[in-house]
């Protein structure tokens, strides 16, 4: 069993996520646009929540897209 990832979040010194910093949040976002879970992105209980708190915000202000454009 592989040992448990730490937080990259806590790693880089951010306490407070932020909605406006796209960037970041989209490196949580899965393919279809859903909020990548805990186990999955290694972030700790305080980083998720807030993670998804802002992703939610970003949305509905239209900095980030709620489903990713199909490719045909």
């Amino acid at each position: 069993m592989p040992p448990p990832k730490g937080c990259r979040l806590c790693e880089s010194g951010i306490k407070v996520l932020n909605y406006k910093d796209e960037r970041t949040l989209a490196r949580f976002i899965s393919d279809q646009g859903k909020i990548v879970p805990r186990r999955i992105s290694g972030a700790c209980a305080r980083h998720q929540r807030q993670l998804g708190t802002a992703v939610k915000r970003a949305r509905y202000l239209g900095l980030l897209m709620y489903v990713r454009e199909h490719e045909v």
